[in-house]
């Protein structure tokens, strides 16, 4: 009856998908006002994407009805984000596994589109287990005995450049493996999957590899990546994603030895929905016995979102979303019955608005480089920031300064408010409110003459060496000014300010196209550069739903 009621969900009227009146506005979760992003529809269905956040290869593992997710962060400290769920539907960041990238020094300065690239999450012999690849240095492990606590230094268990998308497997016959991809950018080659034998215990990996699965000989394969091994009724199963992020489709291998020969299938592609991709993800059983997929879709700006999929098996293979012709490949859904949980999910927002009343930031903050505690202070209710010089590499830009405040954007649309104390009297500075990528806009203070002038900067191509284009809009008289934008549902912004609650915004500048980053999305914060001494303090971040009354 359960997958009756699944299939029924796929004919659910629009107005479940969008948003209903009359009759059915009972079927709505209460509040849903207070979230960005609305994915669990409150009447036992969800709608796809579930986050509508950056959360890039999305791995997930299961242990006793909660579920715990981590993403690639690349360059961003902290790193390796772990979000909790207890239904595989609503998620909240509550730690991050990496503290600090490894090797200090190297990271220290922004390393746009390295660092830490598609993670492994697993549950084994009592602890939980991270295994990431970083493309320059090798494959780490982190553990902890909870997801929410303190997590080991990184420990470097595979050198080598290119190694990466790492994929234990701790084998029923109590032998060890590392499968992993290939970055051609740094190996000079890919499209191929290869074994390594491991200790259990991940303190030996052989450094020689057999290739398991090679991309190369299978017809229309190319950049086969992101592995997730798995075992089931005999078979060794290999999860990996070909054809590329922005239309590429999900394979699954299979064999009944683990060095092959591997049977393959397309198990999900876009087919005729709007989801392109769709790409590497996670397969979860939970503990009711049914089984899942969590995949990403590469959306530009937005970066790669999470989507949710249902998974049905047929012949010892899997079949990932809706299969309607009955080829045994699914292609996503838009909405769905919710997973069986023993314990509900929690409708709650995530982290994004800051008011600084606590000792620290939010968890939703990262930087552009490893965190030093000398960038801010929080106190009576303010963000201090501490001004660091700008960093020349790219040009006159932001590109590469390390203690920029940022945050993944939240939802498709929304607005963001940021109260600025305008800094007087003091030494040269730069501060506001950014949208941040390979083309970037920010609107704040900027000192001109010795005086806090407002101006509107835009750079385009900042990772090629653009320079700042600067607008100003004159010397500042006012004690505060409060800056926003508005981001549409095509990542185009439009910023404003005022300098009273009474006012009316004004708008700044032009519109402008949200880009995103090295392999990332679109971000957006605060930040101070200038000269030594400088700071300026902050009263909150606050994001606003755009269907919220009163804008």
């Amino acid at each position: 009856m359960r997958r009756i009621a699944r299939l029924c969900a796929l004919t659910l009227p629009l107005c479940i998908v969008a948003g209903c009146s009359g009759q059915h506005q009972d079927l709505l979760p209460q509040r849903v006002d207070n979230r960005l992003h609305i994915s669990d529809l409150g009447n036992g269905f969800y709608k796809n994407p579930i986050l509508h956040i950056d959360y890039s290869d999305p791995d997930v593992v299961a242990v006793d009805g909660h579920y715990y997710m981590t993403a690639s962060s690349f360059n961003a400290s902290p790193g390796l984000p772990v979000l909790h769920s207890t239904d595989l539907v609503n998620w909240t960041l509550i730690n991050y596994a990496l503290p600090q990238q490894v090797p200090q020094a190297h990271y220290d300065k922004p390393q746009h589109g390295n660092g830490v690239w598609a993670p492994n999450f697993r549950y084994h012999a009592g602890k939980y287990w991270i295994f990431y690849p970083d493309p320059d240095f090798g494959i780490y492990v982190v553990t902890a005995n909870d997801p929410a606590g303190t997590w080991s230094e990184p420990r470097l268990i595979l050198s080598g450049k290119g190694i990466i998308d790492p994929t234990p497997l701790w084998d029923e016959n109590g032998k060890a493996y590392l499968l992993h991809a290939w970055a051609k950018s740094r190996a000079g080659f890919n499209n191929v999957l290869s074994l390594h034998e491991m200790a259990p215990d991940t303190s030996w990996v052989n450094p020689a590899y057999t290739t398991i699965v090679d991309g190369h000989q299978l017809p229309g394969y190319r950049t086969l990546e992101g592995p997730k091994f798995y075992q089931r009724n005999g078979y060794y199963y290999i999860f990996a994603p070909a054809g590329g992020v922005e239309t590429g489709w999900q394979a699954v291998f299979r064999s009944r030895d683990v060095y092959g020969p591997y049977e393959h299938k397309t198990v999900m592609a876009q087919g005729n929905t709007l989801i392109n991709g769709p790409h590497q993800g996670s397969w979860v059983t939970t503990s009711s016995g049914e089984d899942w997929f969590i995949h990403f879709q590469s959306r530009k700006a937005y970066g790669r979102i999470v989507h949710l999929q249902p998974v049905t098996w047929l012949n010892d293979w899997p079949v990932i979303g809706r299969d309607d012709n009955n080829d045994g490949s699914g292609e996503p859904v838009y909405t769905y019955l919710k997973p069986v949980s023993t314990v509900p999910g929690r409708l709650m927002p995530q982290p994004a608005t800051d008011e600084f009343t606590d000792n620290t930031v939010g968890l939703q903050w990262q930087w552009n480089g490893n965190f030093k505690p000398h960038w801010l202070e929080v106190s009576k209710g303010q963000l201090i920031l501490k001004a660091m010089s700008k960093v020349p590499d790219t040009g006159n830009n932001l590109w590469m300064t390390p203690n920029l405040m940022l945050q993944k954007l939240p939802a498709q649309t929304f607005q963001v408010r940021s109260k600025l104390r305008v800094p007087t009297a003091q030494a040269d500075i730069e501060t506001g409110l950014l949208l941040f990528g390979e083309d970037y806009a920010w609107l704040g203070i900027k000192t001109i003459n010795n005086a806090p002038h407002l101006v509107y900067v835009q750079c385009r191509g900042a990772r090629t060496g653009c320079n700042e284009s600067v607008h100003d809009y004159g010397e500042v008289n006012h004690g505060s000014i409060e800056i926003r934008y508005i981001l549409a549902s095509d990542a185009t912004a439009v910023f404003a300010y005022r300098f009273s609650e009474n006012e009316a915004f004004t708008v700044a500048g032009e519109q402008f196209k949200a880009r995103r980053g090295r392999w990332v999305g679109a971000k957006t914060g605060v930040f101070a550069v200038g000269e030594s001494g400088a700071s300026a303090r902050y009263d909150y971040v606050r994001f606003l739903p755009m269907h919220r009354e009163g804008l």
